[in-house]
């Protein structure tokens, strides 16, 4: 059995080394652009699924189960992606004073042996504190979180923006939520504790 990561991006791959079983990573090439009128939630679940199944079908092994996640904060109705530069990120973070951003992530798991998959959407809110524009400034150049969702990682200096954060895994805020990915791996008859077992050669 092999676990494909479809992304690049190194926060999730740091998070998926959390459970201490090895995989791969390839990075999907698909459209992520809106499509309809679906919204965020329906968004986040199919780009999820896109990502995985794009990865599943440009691979020849046929016992390989596939990650795919997406992620989109949503803050008074509009949909929030990666500021990309300092002037949205502040933007962003000036917004966000003294309010509450929620975060949806759409995770999917596919097996490549009959493209079964399974998925689920994980949501979770942040408040922030009352933010003055110089420690927006301050904290923007010192991190530099442009290539995230929010303006900031939660995982770094990020978290002394907050007030309070409410949600289930805090994974779910860098984009991979674990807890919901143990009970993707279950929902295909996969204990990925027996996983760890094999590949750590624990002598149980």
């Amino acid at each position: 059995m092999k676990i494909i990561l479809a992304s690049s991006s190194p926060y999730r791959q740091l998070i998926l080394q959390k459970l201490q079983v090895p995989f791969s990573c390839i990075s999907p090439n698909i459209d992520e652009s809106a499509v309809g009128n679906e919204s965020i939630s329906e968004r986040v679940a199919r780009l999820a699924k896109d990502k995985a199944l794009a990865v599943a079908a440009g691979i020849a092994d046929f016992d390989s189960y596939i990650i795919g996640s997406d992620q989109l904060a949503s803050f008074n109705g509009q949909v929030l992606g990666k500021p990309g530069n300092f002037a949205t990120a502040k933007q962003q973070l000036l917004m966000f004073s003294g309010q509450t951003v929620s975060f949806f992530t759409g995770l999917c798991l596919v097996h490549s042996a009959n493209n079964k998959v399974s998925q689920i959407v994980e949501t979770f809110d942040v408040t922030f504190k009352p933010l003055t524009e110089s420690q927006i400034s301050t904290y923007l150049k010192i991190e530099q979180p442009y290539d995230c969702a929010g303006s900031f990682k939660c995982e770094g200096l990020g978290i002394a923006l907050f007030d309070s954060l409410t949600g289930r895994d805090p994974n779910t805020l860098v984009g991979l939520p674990l807890i919901a990915l143990m009970e993707l791996f279950s929902n295909m008859s996969i204990d990925l504790f027996e996983f760890m077992q094999r590949n750590q050669y624990l002598d149980m």
